[in-house]
């Protein structure tokens, strides 16, 4: 797989992405994003930001980040693994629906842990919407442990 930089020419391919996602975790009942967040704005900030990152495979868009060191208040109320250490956030990571359940996510997921490290981080935070098995499932089978709980528009995080 491939990884670059969003730029602001790939806006209309990224919330195309991220509108299908909407759509298919609506219809698993998972009510986890909306019109009102991740909106456009999000995305064009993550990339003025340079902290959103397009994955392809073989040539196709097929996933989304956003890493950085940013988080919310709410994060500080969690009884994090490492308080002390050194830390970058995971925002906003989507596979395409088109191709889930083919290992994009455990890729793509190794991908972020490795470029973290070698950014000079020594942990990852996430949150992870408790009502989006899929999400959580992936998140726990590659080692990510609940460290808390935050409680946000859409609900327990």
């Amino acid at each position: 797989m491939e990884y670059r930089l969003a730029r602001e020419d790939d806006i209309d391919e990224i919330v195309l992405l991220i509108n299908k996602a909407i759509i298919e975790m609506e219809k698993n009942g998972i009510h986890q994003w909306d019109e009102r967040y991740p909106t456009r704005g999000d995305f064009l900030e993550d990339i003025i930001k340079k902290t959103l990152y397009m994955v392809f495979d073989d040539g196709v868009f097929v996933a989304i980040y956003a890493i950085s060191s940013e988080c919310d208040e709410a994060y500080h109320s969690v009884e994090w693994q490492g308080k002390d250490k050194s830390t970058y956030i995971l925002h906003r990571f989507c596979v395409s629906p088109d191709f889930q359940n083919r290992g994009i996510g455990k890729a793509v997921l190794s991908h972020i842990e490795a470029q973290v490290q070698a950014m000079g981080y020594e942990t990852i935070r996430l949150d992870a919407f408790t009502q989006n098995p899929y999400a959580l499932n992936l998140y726990h089978h590659n080692g990510y442990i609940t460290r808390g709980y935050a409680h946000w528009r859409k609900g327990c995080f």
